[in-house]
């Protein structure tokens, strides 16, 4: 049985934790090839944007708490970075 791939495992993990009303994950692996952190199989740099009702009234800093929080797994493992797009409500 395949591993599923990072790029399923963030889009699974941020809906089933936050529900959102706007989703996107884009990895950006490719524009990070032989830096610090990348990966041969690639899947370790991910721009995340993400509306959701359980970021209204959090600072930015408490919005990317949860985030990697809800990846804490993910970051354990392959992906090294996230650039984190928090929209305002959709």
């Amino acid at each position: 049985m395949s591993e599923v791939p990072y790029f399923q495992r963030i889009t699974d993990n941020l809906t089933q934790a936050f529900q959102p009303t706007y989703l996107l994950v884009r990895d950006d692996s490719h524009n990070h090839a032989g830096h610090s952190g990348a990966h041969a199989l690639g899947e370790t740099h991910f721009h995340i944007a993400i509306a959701a009702p359980a970021f209204d009234g959090l600072s930015r800093v408490a919005q990317h708490r949860l985030i990697y929080d809800a990846l804490a797994e993910e970051l354990k493992e392959r992906v090294h970075a996230l650039s984190i797009e928090i929209k305002g409500a959709q």
